[in-house]
């Protein structure tokens, strides 16, 4: 079963392919030609410095441009939100900043026509416990769900991280308590990373390593929450902790899980975008190589 979207003539949509893209100079006259480049299927893009608070206006001309370009295309589109946000940090200043930074990642995802927003799920710092800050990132985070009326906004997408630190989110497991401290908002919905969920100690290696771990999502979300992938291998061992991508197939998840990723019910239609190593010619490679391993 195809997704509902329009797939571009180079596949078949069961997983739309594509990359984190540059977009400085233009999201429509960088960011969609080394997509091009790289024959991608799908698209994310900063909206604003990924490691500042800035919050910049945008372009309307590049943004309408994008925006059609993408659309008639059939290539879906997905924002990444500033790293620095932490919605469990004990320090006041960077609480508002981050409510701040995800209400514009949020808004310039619609101007863009995104449909996803790309949040990472923080960490309780300055030693608070864990039910603490998830009441806070309840006080903070939805009002900002509550402000997605419109017909375009974007969903949240939450994605756990490799578990350094206090990480709020990291297993599978967590994803259930943090959903629940959002009331499992109709708008929420999970961005997966396969090398942060590696890291965080999921062997998804093996005969069966991936499908089990995307059961266990599953079971923490339910069905229907996964709305996009980042198809990353890992520099490092399982359960290491460390936020490392290697290219497809050159780290310690191997090729073959990604194939296994392709083939689970709830990665039906779900697009992957790649945020591996080596520039343009490394970012072609990875995505012509998920290709193969989608279509062969």
């Amino acid at each position: 079963m195809r997704s509902t979207h329009s797939a571009p003539p180079s596949g078949p949509a069961r997983n739309p392919v594509g990359a984190h893209v540059p977009v400085a100079g233009g999201l429509h006259t960088v960011g969609l030609s080394y997509a091009r480049d790289l024959r991608a299927e799908v698209v994310q893009v900063f909206v604003a410095n990924p490691r500042g608070w800035a919050t910049p206006a945008g372009n309307p001309r590049q943004d309408e441009a994008f925006r059609a370009a993408c659309a008639q295309q059939g290539i879906p589109v997905y924002v990444h939100a500033p790293y620095l946000i932490n919605f469990g940090s004990h320090t006041e200043e960077t609480v508002e900043r981050s409510v701040a930074s995800l209400r514009h990642s949020l808004r310039r995802g619609r101007e863009i026509g995104a449909r996803g927003v790309v949040v990472h799920t923080g960490s309780a710092t300055g030693g608070r416990e864990r039910a603490v800050a998830l009441r806070q990132v309840r006080r903070h985070l939805l009002p900002l769900l509550a402000e997605l009326t419109h017909d375009d906004d974007p969903d949240l997408l939450l994605e756990p991280t490799a578990g350094q630190g206090a990480s709020l989110c990291s297993r599978t497991g967590d994803l259930g308590p943090y959903f629940e401290a959002l009331d499992a908002h109709p708008k929420l919905g999970v961005c997966l990373d396969t090398c942060h969920v590696f890291a965080a100690g999921h062997d998804l290696t093996g005969p069966d390593g991936m499908h089990r771990t995307l059961d266990l999502l599953v079971d923490a979300v339910g069905a229907g929450r996964l709305k996009l992938i980042h198809a990353n291998d890992s520099k490092d061992v399982v359960g290491a902790h460390k936020d490392r991508h290697a290219n497809i197939g050159a780290g310690h998840i191997g090729e073959d899980p990604f194939r296994a990723l392709m083939t689970h019910p709830a990665t039906e239609g779900v697009p992957l975008v790649i945020e591996t190593p080596g520039g343009k010619e490394g970012h072609a490679a990875d995505v012509e190589r998920l290709k193969k391993l989608r279509d062969g």
